[in-house]
């Protein structure tokens, strides 16, 4: 265990920079006798002496020169952590955002704090819903963004962002070019998230109700796997709008449209309840807010 302080170090360089316990005292604001005792202990530590007393004078012996430039080193450090925490400390921040978010918001949000700030860090876990709270509960994420509201006794959470929802199909499927009913939604083949997943949870609140059933043709564990199957023709989804614009733009995919049955949803910034945000989670919850005004 480390024995000697910072304090110690401090007076053992000002002595040396003074050539005087006494005016060393002055310098950092003490008394002789604080001063005094400082070095005293500081050599009583080290099992040396580090001075040789000459007159009122005292100058550095072998010790003591060898001491110096790692004290100095040593009390820089501990400056320059000083100063930046003062200035703004650099964070590394853990974040858990569910997929549709961590894949197609959060990388535009991370560019602009990166460069407010290039010297914070970010580590961003990616998973459904469900994994962003596990994360949070075990400590290992400082704040998540999902995809869902929650009720946890443990958990803050914020509504953020909404999100459009919309039921897609690859181009040709016969869906596409009509308004289908809902019995007609309920028969065809479906292909959907996992249990757990904010678009999971969205369709058995907003979507479900309304059809009565579904036939659930695959469950799968990422959306781009079920953009895959889509894309393949197996069935149709029902997804982010924001997560399939490229297949929309280059005619891949195409909407199915679906009256008088409110599809949208909104993102939440969630947090543990004990947990103060620190600084760098302040800044993302803050930026986050700043994007509820700009069109997705």
């Amino acid at each position: 265990m480390l024995k000697m302080t910072l304090r110690e170090l401090e007076v053992f360089c000002a002595i040396n920079r003074t050539g005087g316990v006494t005016t060393a005292a002055d310098a950092l604001g003490l008394s002789q006798s604080a001063a005094s005792g400082a070095l005293a202990e500081l050599e009583r530590r080290l099992g040396v002496n580090l001075f040789n007393r000459i007159g009122r004078r005292v100058v550095l012996n072998e010790h003591g020169r060898y001491l110096l430039p790692r004290a100095e080193e040593l009390l820089a450090q501990a400056q320059d952590l000083e100063n930046n925490y003062n200035d703004g400390a650099p964070s590394r921040l853990h974040i858990a955002a569910s997929l549709t978010i961590g894949n197609f918001v959060l990388p535009g949000l991370l560019g602009q704090l990166m460069q407010a700030r290039p010297e914070d860090r970010y580590d961003v876990a990616i998973g459904n819903s469900q994994h962003v709270i596990e994360r949070l509960l075990d400590s290992r994420a400082d704040i998540g963004l999902i995809e869902a509201p929650i009720t946890h006794r443990q958990l803050v959470s914020e509504r953020w962002l909404s999100d459009e929802m919309t039921i897609f199909a690859r181009f040709d499927h016969p869906l596409v070019r009509q308004t289908p009913s809902l019995s007609e939604l309920a028969a065809t083949p479906w292909i959907m998230r996992e249990p757990g997943s904010g678009v999971r949870k969205m369709l058995e609140a907003m979507l479900l109700p309304h059809l009565g059933g579904m036939n659930l043709l695959l469950e799968l564990g990422s959306g781009e796997a079920v953009r895959e199957a889509v894309r393949l023709g197996l069935g149709i989804s029902c997804g982010s709008k924001r997560a399939i614009t490229q297949e929309l733009e280059r005619g891949e995919f195409a909407t199915i449209p679906l009256p008088n049955i409110p599809m949208e949803r909104r993102f939440y910034i969630v947090w543990h309840a004990e947990k103060r945000l620190t600084a760098g989670a302040e800044r993302l919850r803050m930026a986050c807010h700043a994007m509820m005004n700009k069109p997705p």
